[in-house]
């Protein structure tokens, strides 16, 4: 499973690369323990003084693997008791390391909930940023409720969370989602060349300042709310049909379900 989650060192900068092009590099819960350790183990490495994430393929990360939220509306308690401690959230979300990211194509979810907690994002022109938790019958996760709106504003938050829009790479860039849009072919050199950059600068300074930019107490209270709802949406009927509509590639049907 490590394959499907490469991890190299370069100048002071551990890459993270997702590795599963031929599923959309949808994550697995193995993969998100291999993310979430090598982003702990960061904390401890002095010879890590930035974390690159990038992918391979065409796509960033399709999110989810949907299996699992089936599994869970199911009755799986074993693939509950794996996302209640999703291993990938509680690193990002105390991290002090700082963490470039390198997105093209489609990131979906937690491709897109995951860029809040990166301190440098860039993304290619011709990227599609979505957050469809609503559509699926779910709520935000990675504190993207507080962050999100934070950094977009409730409007535009509300409509990617709850319409599902999404955002081309040029707006991602305009909104505050990323620092620069740029062609694609250029995309991992650019956000190679940040992270080299940040390796470069003191990182006593750079971790404290990343810690006085966050609030890690207000993340991880976030982050427990959202997930209480999260698992409680996983369980209803309305999740019951978002999966199986899914499934069966076509629109779900909510108008005869109670809120």
């Amino acid at each position: 499973m490590s394959e499907q989650v490469l991890i190299g060192r370069q100048g002071g900068v551990l890459t993270l690369t997702l590795n599963r092009p031929d599923k959309k590099n949808a994550l697995t819960r193995p993969m998100y323990q291999a993310l979430g350790a090598a982003i702990d183990a960061a904390e401890f490495d002095d010879e890590v003084r930035c974390i690159l994430i990038q992918a391979e393929g065409d796509i960033f990360t399709a999110g989810n693997d949907i299996a699992d939220f089936a599994a869970v509306n199911a009755g799986s308690a074993e693939v509950e008791a794996a996302m209640v401690n999703n291993p990938l959230l509680a690193a990002l979300g105390r991290a002090t390391t700082p963490i470039v990211a390198a997105v093209q194509g489609r990131a979906v979810g937690i491709g897109v909930t995951m860029l809040l907690h990166c301190d440098l994002v860039f993304v290619a022109e011709d990227a599609l940023l979505s957050t469809p938790f609503v559509n699926l019958a779910l709520t935000p996760e990675a504190a993207s409720s507080l962050l999100m709106t934070a950094r977009l504003g409730h409007v535009r938050a509300f409509s990617m969370f709850v319409l599902g829009e999404a955002v081309g790479g040029r707006d991602a860039a305009a909104w505050g989602l990323a620092n620069a849009a740029v062609p694609p072919g250029e995309l991992r050199a650019r956000a190679r060349a940040a992270a080299e950059a940040v390796a470069s600068r003191p990182p006593s300074a750079v971790a404290a300042t990343k810690r006085l930019m966050r609030d890690a107490g207000a993340i991880a209270a976030r982050m427990a709310l959202e997930g209480e709802h999260f698992l409680a949406q996983l369980h209803t009927a309305e999740a019951k049909e978002a999966f199986a509509a899914f499934a069966e590639k076509r629109p779900p049907d909510f108008t005869k379900l109670r809120g």
